[in-house]
């Protein structure tokens, strides 16, 4: 029953109990609509550096497992005993965590699990009104605090007022692998497919392996030298956290691989980088997508998935949008269907594309699983061709 607040950037106080380790932290206010899948919210390297305010009103009935974590292989996880993963956001704010764990694949608590990585969060607040707040005036700096943390509103005020903004914000290095590795399939090995790791959550490696791809995960540093080396069939741009505008390095390297016309599929992050390697720019939303519940039009078929997303900036551009590339033309290929936001984009060659949202389902809705086999027939093309000639 420890007190705890949180303090928003614009002056609001909510009150409430501690949840998980008692202290201070400090972030970016941003609400999930997902109903399910806390576990590997919790854990998805997109969350780095961000307070998250959950939307669904109880919080924690299925406890913590050591099998659903995101981060297995990001910056910090060997640091995380057992294999749950590490937790990479900065805080976690709810209404009513539930008393009782029940789930025969539970291994500990939520809380219990908050406490032993020394996430701070609040509970007992009206996330509603949080929520509100955020969906009105945006997402905003932040700070979790209790305990010996705890002084008057100016002083926490300003220290939440103090902290960098994410617009700016370069945080795919923080979150990356150290040194790489290698997730292959069970059965026969199809394709071999450089992932580049700009934050990747545990799935997608396991997603591609499903396919008979095997999948050298490699650091947001790596060069084109390095996956020439590997002798790869593709590239793949994973998820991550920050600004996209601060990505150079990445968006360079995506540049030299079209220049090779390596067949190459980005997700999240990497829809933004490959949106910016063909000339597009980026803007930070006001209060993003986050969630497993939400609609994205391809305009291709005209089909409507729900998807599960997590991005707080987005690509510049408008439904059905084409334009010239220093590749060739490019078109806008989805797009939300809440908001006309842009969450897809393509070659007209069909030679590299990539979406906004979360393919690999972790968690979420399985419509979009199916991005997975449009990248193994794009290899598979390219292999016959290489055949033929």
């Amino acid at each position: 029953m420890t007190p705890a607040v949180l303090v928003l950037e614009n002056g609001q106080v909510f009150t409430g109990r501690a949840f998980g380790a008692v202290g201070e932290t400090l972030g970016e206010a941003v609400f999930c609509t997902a109903m399910t899948g806390y576990q590997e919210t919790l854990t998805d390297p997109s969350y780095h550096r961000q307070i998250v305010v959950a939307t669904a009103p109880q919080i924690g009935n299925t406890g913590w497992n050591d099998e659903d974590g995101e981060s297995t292989g990001s910056a910090g996880s060997q640091g995380v005993d057992g294999d749950s993963g590490k937790i990479w956001v900065a805080g976690y704010a709810v209404r009513n965590p539930t008393r009782r764990v029940s789930n025969w694949r539970a291994t500990t608590s939520l809380e219990d699990e908050l406490v032993r990585q020394g996430i701070v969060g609040i509970s007992g607040i009206d996330t509603r009104t949080a929520v509100r707040v955020l969906r009105d005036h945006g997402s905003m700096r932040a700070g979790v605090f209790s305990g010996a943390a705890l002084a008057d509103t100016d002083e926490l005020l300003a220290r939440v007022r103090n902290q960098p903004s994410m617009k700016g914000a370069d945080l795919a290095g923080e979150v990356t692998t150290d040194t790489g590795y290698l997730v292959e399939p069970a059965a026969e090995t199809r394709f071999r497919v450089a992932a580049i790791d700009l934050g990747i959550k545990t799935n997608t490696p396991r997603m591609f392996a499903e396919r008979g791809v095997a999948v050298q995960v490699l650091p947001s540093t790596a060069t084109f030298e390095q996956i020439r080396d590997l002798g790869v069939d593709g590239v793949f741009l994973s998820n991550g956290p920050g600004d996209p505008a601060t990505a150079d390095t990445a968006v360079a390297l995506t540049r030299e691989v079209l220049g090779a016309d390596l067949p190459l599929f980005g997700i999240c992050f990497g829809n933004q980088i490959l949106g910016r390697a063909l000339g597009r720019g980026t803007y930070k939303m006001t209060f993003g997508h986050r969630g497993i519940n939400i609609p994205v039009i391809d305009h291709a078929t005209g089909k409507v998935s729900i998807t599960a997303q997590n991005h707080g900036f987005a690509l510049e551009g408008e439904a059905g949008e084409e334009f010239d590339t220093d590749f060739g033309r490019a078109r806008v290929s989805h797009v939300c269907a809440n908001d006309g936001t842009v969450e897809g984009v393509e070659l007209a060659s069909g030679r590299a594309f990539s979406v906004q949202y979360h393919p690999e389902a972790a968690a979420g809705p399985h419509d979009a699983a199916y991005l997975f086999d449009t990248f193994v027939t794009l290899l598979e093309g390219d292999r016959a061709r290489g055949a033929r000639a």
